[in-house]
């Protein structure tokens, strides 16, 4: 129901969060780390004109910018996902509202038929009672 109220830039920040937030983008985001600073540290090394030459400035910038961008993308998918849980958890209330009032009815109906049953065995006793009686009375 709410996947169909869901536009392009919601569908968009829960790619984006599902995305970062895996193994394969932490691997992947590592793998080109180790590219960025192994293929400036060579050039520097071999001709003093790497691209991005240590302390890694440019690559900061990148990573700083990155996080600045993807944090709050992440942050909306999350209350996405957080409206989302809340609207389940209300209609798991309603059903478990419900399924209570069904045992209480149920209960209820047992607990008649429960009483009709003691008093049909309350008189079937006395019956009994009354016929043993009787036969005692018979045999003195």
């Amino acid at each position: 129901m709410a996947e169909q109220r869901d536009g392009f830039w919601d569908r968009s920040a829960d790619k984006v969060a599902k995305v970062g937030g895996s193994w394969p983008f932490i691997f992947g985001f590592f793998i080109f780390l180790m590219a960025w600073v192994g293929t400036n540290s060579i050039f520097l090394a071999k001709s003093s004109s790497a691209f991005d030459p240590y302390p890694y400035i440019f690559l900061n910038l990148v990573l700083s910018m990155l996080a600045a961008i993807q944090a709050p993308i992440i942050m909306m998918s999350q209350n996405r996902q957080a409206e989302k849980d809340r609207i389940a958890a209300s209609h798991d209330y309603e059903v478990n509202l419900r399924s209570e009032i069904e045992i209480l009815s149920v209960q209820e109906k047992l607990d008649i038929l429960r009483n009709e049953q003691h008093v049909t065995l309350l008189d079937q006793q006395q019956e009994i009672l009354a016929l043993l009686r009787d036969i005692k009375g018979r045999d003195a």
